[in-house]
């Protein structure tokens, strides 16, 4: 069909048309009908289903996580019981109050045993509490040879309570070589000591 005749064509004599500019027409209205129904009525629920869909999403994502934690909650309560496990045993090595003078002998006896000569051997006048238990440093200066020394120090690691020596410093003496360290031990707090340190107010708090 030619320009020609389209333009002769009646707009109010659509139903005599011809088959193909009437079912352009028609193509046009249907067009824009379903251009009208997405614009005002459609577009919000394909936003709505979007929505959905995302928080559907997200909660297939929460519901698998907590499977999963489901899932492995007797491996987590058996890692929680080995973990206090290990912190009991640990808690072990830590001495008590009537343990400590006994533990200081056993720190000296590791030394003179080495045949090592204390020129220091001085605890600390005050204890550093923590939370459960309480560090004592202990400041020593010690002579011997280097074989001694080593032994000494691995013979401190040994010791059936927890000890480390810190802030290590060597020189050379007339009869071998002086080691200086903090030796540092810990002690486990009763709970009357536990409840007083709690009581007791933080440093800067206004009373």
């Amino acid at each position: 069909m030619t320009l020609d005749e389209l333009k002769r064509l009646d707009p109010k004599k659509i139903g005599s048309w011809p088959i193909l500019p009437k079912f352009g027409v028609l193509l046009g209205l249907l067009l824009l009908l379903v251009f009208a129904a997405y614009w005002f009525d459609w577009r919000d629920q394909v936003a709505q289903i979007d929505g959905a869909r995302a928080q559907e999403e997200q909660l297939r994502s929460t519901f698998l996580a907590k499977k999963k934690q489901a899932i492995d909650l007797p491996a987590y309560r058996k890692q929680l019981v080995d973990i206090e496990s290990q912190f009991g045993a640990l808690l072990k090595q830590l001495p008590g109050k009537s343990e400590m003078d006994a533990l200081l002998t056993d720190i000296n006896q590791a030394g003179l045993g080495r045949g090592l000569q204390f020129e220091l051997f001085r605890p600390a006048a005050q204890e550093t509490m923590r939370d459960f238990y309480a560090e004592l440093p202990i400041t020593i200066r010690v002579t011997g040879n280097y074989h001694d020394l080593g032994a000494f120090a691995s013979d401190i690691g040994r010791l059936s309570r927890i000890v480390t020596l810190n802030d290590i410093s060597l020189a050379t003496a007339k009869d071998g070589l002086v080691l200086d360290a903090t030796a540092k031990t810990f002690r486990y707090l009763d709970e009357a000591e536990i409840a007083a340190a709690r009581k007791k107010p933080a440093p800067g708090a206004r009373k």
